[in-house]
């Protein structure tokens, strides 16, 4: 970070009263710099989702979005320049990038439950006790914004913002969360397998013998265990909504004033509560859909494909446990351990920064953890492997 400059004060005892002002003097800058580079960061994020994105009514929503968050960053320059602290230069961030190569790939869709999770970071860091004044006022419109995203992340209409207000999202991050986990339990136990044998001096055929039977049993597992979970659930979450399809048939007048009371119970007046409760039943699928959404907190439209989940799965398992494969092809010896563990040490520091998408930390922390998890792995394996090709003198 620049050098900052505070207003010109004698320096105050540091076991003093005024103690706690000096500390807030240095902590308020540096929360002032790092919500002023979250807003220009979510202008970008904004600007490619609204570049992606089909829907005008969507794009609409973004640009108003944008807009707040260029008036967010004004704001906060302004304060800065106040405390006489020099802005540096906003060059973008690898976060956006990343995304943006998502959403161009998967569609904006994908990746908005991901800006839903930044955004509600954007939030809390914007109610720390030490902020600053001008920026917690602020702290509403990125709560619109971060309910206005998780809208746009499940439906097509804007006046369906109001009905969306979840901090937590189970199915953040879809299918490209699926992808980068399923590609780090590939490369973590693949890799887990293969230093084992090579730990044991192992020839190159039985190493990628070792490693092609530990990729495809691997794959298949995943994807069977994924086909099975995901076809249960469905079923289970069809079957609910079977039954409240049953129940709408059966006893619609009972069904109308659950609705009702639900809308009363978030805040809505029995007799608006009861007119929309009436409006609703009158189109029995609108009634079906609402009542799966506000009763059983289901969407009809997003119960998932178990088929989607196995391929998805599998493929991403293969494309992990591939990566320390490779260089055994070329046969078996020092040059290509060190290739293997290479082409695993940066695959696996790739796939952590992938999760720090998800998770709000830094790509560093995240990229370092993994990789430290895998070595782990991948040592313990290798000693055993050394320590049992030793005795069976391989």
């Amino acid at each position: 970070m620049a050098a900052m400059t505070t207003p010109k004060s004698p320096a105050p005892d540091a076991s003093g009263p005024d103690a706690p002002v000096s500390e807030a003097i240095d902590i308020a800058p540096k929360l002032l710099l790092e919500n002023w580079r979250g807003e220009l960061e979510a202008v970008d994020l904004y600007r490619v989702l609204a570049k992606y994105e089909k829907s005008p009514e969507r794009v609409e929503i973004l640009e108003d979005m944008i807009k707040d968050e260029e008036r967010h960053a004004e704001v906060m320059a302004k304060r800065l320049k106040e405390m006489n602290v020099p802005l540096p230069e906003y060059k973008g961030t690898w976060r956006v990038r990343t995304l943006g190569l998502l959403a161009r790939f998967f569609g904006p869709k994908a990746i908005m439950p991901i800006i839903e999770t930044i955004e509600a970071d954007d939030v809390n860091l914007y109610l720390e006790p030490d902020q600053d004044a001008a920026v917690a006022e602020l702290a509403a419109d990125e709560r619109k914004h971060f309910k206005a995203l998780g809208s746009l992340a499940g439906t097509t209409k804007p006046q369906q913002i109001v009905r969306h207000e979840r901090w937590h999202r189970t199915g953040s991050g879809g299918t490209l969360r699926a992808t980068i986990f399923g590609v780090s339990d590939g490369l973590v136990s693949n890799l887990a397998l293969i230093m084992g044998f090579a730990g044991a001096q192992a020839g190159a055929e039985f190493i990628i013998l070792a490693g092609v039977a530990g990729l495809l049993a691997g794959a298949c597992s995943m994807a069977a265990g994924e086909y099975v979970s995901m076809r249960a659930q469905r079923e289970l979450f069809e079957r609910q909504i079977a039954l409240e399809e049953t129940e709408l048939l059966l006893a619609p007048e009972e069904e109308q004033a659950e609705l009702a009371m639900i809308y009363r119970a978030k805040g809505v007046s029995r007799t608006e509560a009861e007119a929309l409760a009436a409006r609703i039943m009158e189109n029995k699928d609108i009634a079906l859909d609402t009542l799966a959404r506000e009763e059983l907190g289901l969407d009809p439209s997003t119960l998932g494909s178990p088929w989607t989940a196995s391929i998805g799965s599998f493929v991403a398992f293969t494309f992990g446990a591939v990566i320390p494969l490779l260089a055994y092809f070329t046969g078996a010896g020092w040059p290509q351990f060190a290739v293997s563990a290479v082409m695993s040490g940066i695959a696996l520091f790739a796939v952590g920064a992938g999760v720090s998408l998800f998770t709000g930390r830094s790509a560093l922390y995240s990229g370092g953890r993994q990789l430290l998890i895998g070595a782990a792995a991948a040592a313990i394996t290798f000693g055993i492997g050394s320590a049992i090709g030793v005795g069976a003198d391989i």
